[in-house]
């Protein structure tokens, strides 16, 4: 059922990339996607976790979060540097708990913390991220765990 699954998403992606509905090019488009699902079946690299057919209902609310945190970021960080009168930029090494209990929850939340201006991922140990933050104020924000709550994890199998 996953590769079907995977099959169908690949062709959509294709057709959405390629736009041509021509009987040739829809051909030849179904025959790269066949080859591309042969070889991953050959190679055995389709699992819960490099294609999470699951999490997929709960990413488009994640992205949307992820980019109002991004943009409201983006807007401190501009403040900070650009402000007369700067609020205050107070760099700060903190420990943040990872409750996500997959390698990929683990690793989403890191790289959003990441993408997240004014906060960089340093280390990734076994439950809790090593971050560096620009402000007292983002590393609070961290630290409360909303951003941890919206991680599509809660229904990966480990």
């Amino acid at each position: 059922m996953r590769i079907f699954s995977y099959s169908i998403l690949l062709f959509l992606f294709w057709l959405l990339l390629s736009g041509h509905f021509e009987p040739l090019l829809l051909g030849l488009g179904l025959a790269s996607v066949a080859l591309t699902i042969f070889l991953v079946h050959r190679m055995e690299v389709v699992d819960h976790e490099s294609y999470p057919l699951h999490l997929s209902k709960q990413l488009p609310k994640f992205i949307v979060y992820l980019f109002k945190e991004i943009l409201l970021s983006n807007i401190d960080v501009v403040k900070r540097v650009l402000s007369p009168r700067r609020p205050s930029i107070s760099p700060k090494l903190f420990e943040v708990p990872l409750p996500q209990k997959s390698i990929l929850g683990q690793v989403i939340y890191a790289n959003s913390i990441t993408l997240t201006p004014g906060t960089v991922s340093i280390q990734l140990t076994e439950n809790k991220i090593l971050v560096h933050a620009l402000s007292k104020e983002a590393a609070d924000a961290l630290a409360d765990g909303s951003m941890a709550k919206q991680i599509p994890d809660k229904v990966v199998k480990s």
